[in-house]
């Protein structure tokens, strides 16, 4: 049995409805549809030393499964094999030193394979920074020293510009737009939030609405449809 055009849309549309939903529950997503999106996302206070927020109008720079650049607002790290990553497993970028190249954040291979970096976490102005536990050979005596592994970047794009997102809390720019990078604290970015998680700029129960709206819409519609099938099943009976 094959829908007709406008049922089709209907189901495509519950589930567009539903997509937001979901991510009304991920750090930093972004809705689909504008009617349901909060124009400032709150953050919340988390214990997570590698937790950060955004400034406003800024992004932290990541990259795809293909390699391509892309863009995202969830300050939810974690460090993994010795990398910064966000939620998802992508790298987070930055410059391990001053004029250093965009790149990956890492801890000290050394310092990781020997299980000296302690105490990781990320700075206000996005230093990726951690201890250093070492013994001095001369005295014996334990040290600890701070090392920074490098500077979270952060993205801003010209004002007005729609990004795009497959997923909710991961954008890429459109084609042709190259953004504005630097680190936290320098320039017109402003500081990070450390141990604090943005929420979703989706607001749940305007989302629900619409999802509910949708299904509304769609039974409807098929309800219609039935009576307009049975009202031609009754015409042919009487031709008969």
């Amino acid at each position: 049995m094959f829908l007709n055009p406008a049922l089709s849309q209907a189901l495509d549309r519950i589930a567009e409805r539903a997509s937001d939903v979901r991510r009304a529950f991920t750090p930093g997503s972004s809705p689909a549809f504008d009617d349901v999106a909060i124009a400032k996302p709150a953050s919340q206070f988390t214990l997570d030393p590698l937790a950060a927020t955004a400034p406003d109008g800024a992004y932290f720079i990541t990259r795809d499964a293909a390699g391509q650049s892309a863009y995202t607002r969830d300050g939810s790290f974690h460090v993994a094999g010795g990398m910064l990553a966000c939620a998802d497993g992508s790298p987070v970028l930055g410059f391990s030193t001053t004029g250093s190249a965009l790149g990956e954040l890492r801890v000290d291979p050394i310092d990781d394979a020997l299980g000296r970096a302690l105490d990781l976490r990320v700075e206000a102005d996005g230093s990726f920074a951690y201890t250093r536990a070492a013994i001095d050979p001369r005295s014996g005596k334990r040290e600890l020293q701070r090392v920074v592994a490098g500077r979270i970047a952060l993205a801003r794009f010209p004002v007005a510009t729609k990004l795009e997102s497959a997923n909710g809390p991961s954008f890429s720019a459109p084609a042709g737009v190259v953004p504005h990078s630097g680190v936290p604290g320098k320039g017109v970015f402003g500081v990070l939030q450390p141990m604090r998680r943005e929420a979703s700029g989706i607001d749940l129960d305007a989302s629900l609405a619409r999802l509910k709206a949708a299904y509304v819409a769609f039974d409807a519609l098929a309800a219609a449809e039935t009576a307009k099938g049975r009202l031609g099943k009754t015409a042919l009976d009487l031709v008969k």
